[in-house]
């Protein structure tokens, strides 16, 4: 575990805008900032948590929050208010509570979502909207950051998922705004999560097609993400809403429950106090099995008037929790097939939230993709940034990108007709006759335009060179692994029958269709040609083809690329 972050050292500069990140999430929410050599940095709150849970509980007046109020599940479950923000900006009607059965219940007001809290000493409860609960939510996370930093916060950018409608986006901001919180953006998780990764270190990032699998507490989502020149774009979404870390605390308190009922002859889930402690042990028993090989449970009196001891390991654990895996497996599949991509077209795997710490969700991942896609996640990689951060951290790195922004600048730049811009349906590359002639991808499918790419060739044979413009399609190519001679065992072959090998799948590009040619004379042996493709906003494609450090070249222009709007 690394420790957190040191304030800086002295307050920014009363003329500059302080401004953070926030990554609001309904199990846990977290705040990060910018630190002045430009590294995203979370922060600890009063309590030293970095990931706060988002929880509000009431005692009489008090209002207690984090990790504090998650705690009063036990004692004060009916004043605990746990996993909101997916009711914000929806009727009561359109909600589902499920996840809140075991804290205070949402009720009906008029249409609106709203808690039955007591909130002063003669034990009154009075209906508190969800709007309200989130400004307070807000409110405890402006004032730790403005704690930490030691100046007045100047506006924020806050993560969302990427089912998020205008609605809950409106509400929202405007539950900021009663916070005293300026929102200057709101941003997908799964963009901050490429962002976070590819501001590590401060270069362009290069083209690649990414599978953001976001593992939250009450909920699942992935997204495949296009990275063009330093443009994100969404390609496909997928969501389930009955998977996430909840599922696999439920994993192990079935399994302590059983136990316990075998012991004393008592189930600790029949009573809400009795569960709540085996909720909040089973919960932690997890984190431990995601760094360690086993993990010791202890409660006094569960139920019963018995007290609990029990070790489980994590082998044990990942036999138990198989379905809850296969399941995010499925997820993440589903998605590719959602965007009409295969498995080999992913380049690059993030795993974000809590629940991507587990080891078992990262190595099956691993096992369903080739060995050349990076898996980013603690169990597959050393150098992967800590799952539970991402969101916070790229929404930090997008608002000091913003931050001198004005308002109307911010609006004309996320306006639709600006971020939904025409993109590539298909990759655009080059054939150089007499150099190589395959098919040399030079953009690709899903990239923004205007874009602009260029490559060197070399030339072994000189002469005159024809340079094709191409449209390529990625095709999949399937072949048997090569057969082993009659006779031959490799010697780890047991006696059993040996199960029949995979195929191999490789991804190629072919030639669908030849766009343009242009021809540069008298390239002389071993020299380097130097492509540039120019895609315009109006979709022209611009070519140039020059020997490099000669006088020879062509260039010209090809209306009509393919495109999707």
């Amino acid at each position: 575990m690394s420790a957190a972050p040191s304030p800086p050292a002295s307050p920014p500069e009363s003329d500059s805008k302080t401004v953070i990140g926030i990554a609001f999430g309904n199990t846990n929410s977290s705040i990060a900032y910018t630190s002045p050599d430009g590294k995203a940095e979370v922060i600890a709150n009063e309590e030293g948590d970095r990931q706060i849970p988002s929880v509000l509980s009431y005692i009489g007046s008090e209002e207690y929050h984090g990790a504090q109020a998650k705690s009063h599940l036990v004692r004060n479950a009916k004043n605990t208010v746990c996993y909101f923000r997916d009711f914000l900006g929806k009727s009561f009607a359109s909600i589902d509570p499920t996840n809140s059965h075991t804290s205070a219940h949402p009720v009906d007001v008029g249409g609106t979502t709203s808690f039955n809290l007591q909130q002063t000493e003669d034990e009154t409860a009075t209906p508190v909207s969800i709007s309200e609960i989130t400004t307070r939510h807000l409110l405890r996370l402006k004032d730790s950051a403005s704690d930490f930093l030691g100046s007045k916060i100047g506006g924020a950018v806050i993560t969302v998922p990427t089912d998020f409608t205008d609605a809950q986006r409106s509400a929202l901001i405007a539950a900021a705004k009663a916070a005293d919180l300026e929102v200057l953006q709101i941003i997908h998780e799964p963009v901050a999560a490429c962002l976070a990764y590819d501001a590590r270190n401060n270069t362009i990032p290069t083209d690649k097609t990414i599978l953001v699998v976001d593992l939250g507490g009450t909920r699942c989502d992935a997204a495949v993400v296009s990275s063009r020149g330093g443009m994100y774009t969404i390609i496909a979404t997928a969501h389930d809403y009955e998977l996430g870390g909840l599922q696999l605390d439920q994993v192990l308190v079935d399994h302590f429950a059983k136990e316990f009922l075998k012991r004393n002859k008592v189930d600790p889930r029949e009573d809400a106090r009795s569960l709540a402690k085996l909720k909040l042990e089973a919960e932690g028993t997890k984190r431990t099995l995601s760094l360690g090989n086993s993990a010791t449970i202890s409660i006094e009196s569960l139920a019963g008037g018995y007290d609990f001891h029990s070790t489980v390991n994590r082998l044990r654990y990942e036999m138990l929790a198989k379905k809850v895996f296969d399941q995010i497996v499925g997820l993440a599949e589903s998605v590719v097939t959602k965007a009409e991509l295969d498995l080999l077209d992913i380049d690059e795997v993030i795993l974000s939230g809590g629940t991507s710490h587990t080891p078992k969700i990262a190595s099956r991942l691993a096992q369903i993709f080739p060995v050349t896609t990076q898996i980013n996640a603690p169990a597959t990689s050393a150098v992967a940034l800590n799952p539970s951060e991402l969101s916070a951290r790229g929404a930090a790195i997008q608002a000091s990108l913003i931050a001198e922004f004005d308002q109307e600048d911010i609006e004309q730049s996320t306006h639709p007709a600006v971020t939904v811009a025409p993109h590539l349906v298909k990759s655009v590359g080059v054939v150089i006759d007499g150099a190589d002639d395959s098919f040399q991808t030079l953009l690709e499918a899903q990239t923004a335009v205007p874009a602009r790419r260029t490559a060197q060739f070399i030339v072994p044979n000189g002469g005159d060179v024809i340079v094709k413009i191409c449209e390529g399609v990625r095709e999949i190519v399937v072949s048997k692994p090569e057969a082993k001679p009659n006779g031959v065992k490799d010697d780890d072959d047991s006696e059993e029958e040996e199960e029949e090998e995979a195929d191999v799948r490789n991804r190629v590009f072919k030639v669908e269709r030849v766009v343009a040619e242009a021809a540069v004379r008298g390239v002389e042996k071993g020299s380097k040609i130097e492509v540039t493709l120019n895609v315009g906003s109006d979709l022209a494609l611009s070519v140039a083809a020059r020997v490099v450090g000669g006088q020879q070249g062509a260039r010209g222009t090809v209306e009509g690329t393919d495109k999707k709007e």
